[in-house]
């Protein structure tokens, strides 16, 4: 482990040296450029080289295109299929929650008027399979029917 050298020449740990005198190590390794210390007009000034796709006109506005589809959240789709497929189907199932929740929370009023909806619909399948019942039973079971209805009719009106 490296230390620091003290003003008699022994190493003293950086562990236990202050921050502010580390700093100044660092500093005095690297060396200062000369400009800065002198205002010479003699001496050429270094400046940041231009980036000429940067100052071409069609690269800002493209640039500019881009920050303003960001903050709309219109950013371009470069997403794997399966990511876009995955999205979809969550998005499907969100929206089926929402469904089953908002007919959970149905009123009173529509919950009776289904009742009585399914119970009408019952009795008109109960009527229709009776129907179909005397219309597909044997000639001879009518035939019955009509009798016992007939002396039905011939007691009741010997009867009074």
């Amino acid at each position: 482990m490296m230390g620091s050298l003290t003003h008699y020449g022994q190493e003293e740990p950086l562990e236990h040296t202050d921050p502010k005198d580390l700093y100044l190590i660092s500093k005095n390794i690297m060396a200062e450029p000369d400009y800065i210390e002198d205002d010479n007009p003699e001496l050429i000034r270094p400046q940041k080289l231009i980036n000429p796709v940067k100052t071409s006109r069609n690269h800002q506005d493209l640039h500019r295109e881009l920050l303003m589809n960001q903050k709309r959240g219109l950013a371009p789709q470069n997403k794997p299929e399966l990511q876009k497929v995955m999205e979809k189907r969550k998005r499907d199932q969100v929206i089926k929650q929402k469904e089953e929740a908002a007919q959970k929370k149905k009123s009173d009023l529509e919950l009776e008027l289904l009742k009585r909806q399914q119970k009408l619909e019952q009795l008109e399948l109960e009527k229709q399979k009776l129907q179909e019942e005397q219309e597909n039973a044997p000639e001879f079971v009518k035939v019955k029917g009509n009798l016992r209805r007939t002396g039905q009719e011939v007691a009741q009106a010997q009867e009074s």
